[in-house]
């Protein structure tokens, strides 16, 4: 978020969503639907990302909410996509894309056939250039008070 999302947040924005709304979702490491992209020659972990059968649509374990974690129903929700970063470093070099294929393809098999996520501002553009629609943007004011926006985006999977 210092690195990429400084072009769309205020310094506030971003101290405030990195406290409060991008914590870690150990939920997904249980259910083995988040993965890491490693790089070869350093063995750093130089991207992230991963989806969810939750209900849960972002933030971390400080984020939930009772229910969060229910499980959603293929037939008639969509799979969530969370929790992607990529090192500003390895930036544009195909490694977010290459994660969501990888998520894409795992919740076909687990029975769905949408995916739902909510971007940041700096995301969207990614997210759009690989088949998601813009639903609606939501402004939300986190526990300081600052107030920050993602857009909620969908995708109808092949």
């Amino acid at each position: 978020m210092w690195s990429l999302g400084v072009r769309d947040y205020t310094p506030a924005q971003v101290t405030s969503v990195l406290k409060y709304a991008m914590g870690v979702d150990t939920q997904l490491i249980r259910d083995g639907t988040y993965f890491v992209v490693v790089e070869q020659a350093s063995s750093r972990i130089v991207g992230a990302g991963g989806w969810s059968f939750r209900k849960l649509l972002h933030g971390g374990d400080g984020a939930k909410q009772p229910g969060d974690e229910a499980p959603l129903d293929p037939a008639s929700d969509a799979a969530r996509i969370r929790a992607f970063f990529v090192d500003p470093a390895h930036a544009r070099r195909g490694i977010a894309r290459m994660l969501l294929v990888l998520c894409e393809s795992k919740a076909r098999q687990a029975g769905f056939d949408r995916m739902e996520l909510a971007a940041t501002l700096t995301g969207v553009h990614l997210y759009r250039a690989c088949g998601f629609e813009v639903i609606e943007r939501v402004e939300s004011t986190l526990p300081d008070g600052v107030r920050a926006a993602l857009v909620r985006m969908s995708k109808r999977l092949a």
